[in-house]
């Protein structure tokens, strides 16, 4: 970064003519002082942009976000940049893969700022963030959807005590406590139809430009019924959460406001639910037939093949009528041992059709996996291969295209899967949680690894029967070949 360089550039959505009352910070998956980022894009803070607009409209309050994973920056640039903006707060999302550096931000800043902190690894593990000596300034640790609690707390923090879900360190016993009283239960799952539009000026890269489209990120549920064991979202590690849907007419709504003001035509849905659920998939293309949103929007989602492979082909084509272009499912392993061990509630041959009647109808198919879950066999991990590379044949002529998106196993805290590992006895929190970013793009040059840096970060343990060398070896295999059948494609 510039020195010479105002620091407010970097702050997205706020005034600078302001005070700020709360700035929220994203950290980098690693320090990029270290090794530039190659990447361009990365999904935007959806989260903290619903806060952001909340804490905006709801409260009067002057908030910022600053993205420093999107714009690549060195750890130094983010302490600097919140120490010279001098926010009333700095809110960090806690993500196990972030947290050490997360930590090492919190601890740099300067005496007067309070720290407000979140997200899945806040809830997963608090009590060992409140105690960390480097979290010494957290007046907050907000379990959960943080809106209204975010908004009582900027309007005065001593209300923290009547907040459910909210905990910080006695100041003299230093041990965690948590706030809440009776009559304030509702703060922990707001009506999801009254929030406000995320408002765009606090993502740095959302709407983007994405084959001729302008592209917006958007959830249209909030919770998972499912229990994925690897998976941060699964139910079992989110006993707090409560399944809500939005109404087709808000989700509508939304993307007809994206068009209007941002020119908007392309979308992409996050959330667990979307198509992920029958009954949510009935509602929403009810509402879309009403509105005619295929008339004139794209739309990718995510789905689950279980429920996918149950609808008929008639709901199928309504979704093509109504402007799905793409859904990613997760499949995560072509071993039915390891599809029941991870707890997927699917089969191979749910697999191969489900893709094949998604692809024949135009829809294209992004397919998550994952190599080296704990007990996986090389045999097994092989036959992950194996069903990514048929995938490939199955879909080569069909009108939609199928890609794979291929991932190294980590564990998470407060999944079951992380149960699963604690109650082995064979490793430590600190070690699981032991994560490094590795480089499998050769400094940038190997294009094909490039795209998916991000998501290059392993906790160099080996879980299953492969190594650690022989996950990354099938990893960069497959995304090679992946690569190599898009740019043939192109």
């Amino acid at each position: 970064m510039d020195r010479t360089q105002p620091p407010h550039d970097l702050i997205s959505g706020h005034d600078p003519d302001r005070a700020l009352d709360l700035l929220l910070v994203n950290a980098p998956l690693r320090d990029y002082a270290t090794r530039p980022r190659v990447n361009d894009f990365t999904l935007p803070v959806l989260g903290m942009g619903y806060i952001a607009t909340y804490a905006a409209q709801r409260g009067g309050f002057n908030v910022g976000v600053l993205d420093a994973e999107a714009q690549g920056l060195p750890v130094s640039d983010v302490i600097r940049t919140v120490n010279v903006a001098r926010p009333r707060w700095a809110g960090f999302n806690l993500l196990a893969p972030t947290y050490e550096i997360s930590a090492a931000i919190a601890a740099a800043l300067d005496p007067d700022i309070k720290v407000m902190l979140g997200g899945h690894q806040a809830k997963a593990m608090p009590a060992e963030i409140l105690t960390d000596p480097r979290m010494v300034r957290c007046e907050a640790l907000v379990i959960g959807e943080g809106e209204t609690r975010v908004v009582e707390l900027l309007a005065d923090h001593r209300r923290r005590g009547d907040l459910p879900g909210v905990m910080w360190l006695d100041p003299i016993l230093k041990t965690p406590v948590s706030g809440g009283r009776p009559g304030h239960s509702h703060h922990l799952a707001p009506p999801i139809d009254d929030l406000p539009f995320v408002d765009r000026c606090f993502l740095t890269q959302d709407p983007h430009l994405e084959a001729g489209r302008w592209e917006a990120n958007m959830v249209g549920a909030r919770g998972c019924p499912y229990d994925c064991s690897f998976c941060g979202a699964a139910v079992s590690a989110n006993p707090d959460v409560t399944i809500r849907v939005r109404t087709p007419e808000n989700v509508v709504a939304e993307m007809e406001h994206l068009r209007d003001t941002l020119s908007v035509t392309a979308f992409r849905f996050v959330d667990d639910l979307f198509l992920g659920a029958r009954r949510v998939i009935h509602t929403m293309m009810d509402g879309f037939s009403r509105h005619r949103a295929g008339e004139w929007a794209v739309w990718d989602a995510t789905g689950r093949i279980n429920v996918l492979a149950r609808e008929s082909d008639e709901v199928l084509d309504r979704l093509v009528a109504n402007g799905l272009r793409e859904v990613a499912l997760g499949i995560e392993s072509g071993s039915e041992r390891m599809l029941a061990y991870i707890d997927k509630r699917i089969t191979q041959d749910m697999i191969r059709s489900t893709v094949t009647r998604l692809t024949g109808r135009g829809i294209s198919v992004k397919g998550y996996f994952i190599l080296g879950f704990p007990t996986e066999t090389r045999a097994e991990m092989a036959q992950t291969v194996t069903l990514v590379r048929q995938l490939w044949e199955l879909t080569d002529n069909a009108p939609g295209r199928f890609r794979s998106s291929v991932f190294e196993f980590r564990p998470y805290p407060g999944t079951p899967e992380w149960n699963r590992l604690m109650a082995t006895g064979e490793y430590t929190p600190s070690q699981l949680l032991d994560y490094a970013a590795v480089d499998l793009t050769d400094q940038g040059v190997d294009e094909a690894m490039r795209g998916r840096d991000e998501f290059n970060f392993s906790s160099n343990i080996q879980f299953g029967e492969a190594t650690v060398e022989e996950v990354r070896a099938a990893l960069v295999e497959l995304s090679r070949g992946e690569h190599q059948r898009r740019t043939v494609t192109m």
